[in-house]
């Protein structure tokens, strides 16, 4: 299986993607083994945290053996990208869609997963190889939006980012998302250092999407 097939296989069977962002490399490395503490096997760190690639870099050696996918998230231009995916970054997420970036990825077999609001962005992020999208923000649109898009682009693998939290998770898969994003619906209670906590919202989310499966 080429690399970027399986890469996007662990992210569609990890059911969520946790958002993490931190003021410090240090906090993320923490906030990242509490969300994994809870069963989240997907991540999502944002270049928003300082010094980032290294952050990814040491995650990726953290969890090599495991079934742990570490992505680098709000990459925003072509550099960037290169920069995650040699620090080993295995997936990239945008807040939208760049055709640099989708190059970039596509030259190192890296998914992409760049957000869009409408079906013409759906159109071009498919045209240019992205085979799952992040729906962003999500709690402008709502899971219909979802059912709406699925219409014209069958295929379309549609990660649901922004307005999705534990009591919502059900609504989204039974509109369709393949994957959900969770932001401080999880890692909220790290702000207080409290990372018992977002292990315990981890599972939760985790229990809601396994009741949403069946």
């Amino acid at each position: 299986m080429m690399q970027r097939a399986a890469l996007l296989e662990k992210v569609l069977n990890s059911g969520v993607v946790s958002v993490v962002r931190a003021e410090s490399p240090e906090k993320a490395m923490k906030i990242v083994e509490a969300v994994v503490a809870g069963g989240i096997t997907s991540i999502e760190l944002t270049y928003s945290v300082p010094r980032a690639n290294e952050v990814i870099a040491e995650l990726v050696a953290k969890y090599a053996e495991t079934a742990v996918v570490i992505g680098a998230g709000t990459v925003l231009d072509p550099t960037s990208a290169r920069l995650a995916i040699l620090a080993g970054a295995q997936f990239i997420v945008s807040p939208s869609f760049s055709i640099a970036v989708a190059k970039m990825c596509n030259l190192y077999q890296i998914p992409y997963v760049p957000g869009i609001l409408t079906p013409r962005e759906a159109q071009e992020a498919l045209e240019y190889g992205s085979e799952l999208i992040k729906l962003f923000p999500g709690d402008i649109t709502g899971p219909q939006m979802i059912k709406d898009l699925k219409g014209p682009f069958p295929y379309l693998n549609i990660l649901p980012s922004g307005g999705v939290n534990v009591n919502n998770v059900a609504d989204w898969f039974a509109a369709g998302a393949a994957v959900v994003s969770a932001g401080g619906g999880v890692t909220a209670p790290a702000a207080s250092d409290d990372y018992a906590a977002v292990t315990v919202n981890a599972q939760a989310f985790m229990t809601a999407f396994h009741m949403a499966r069946g």
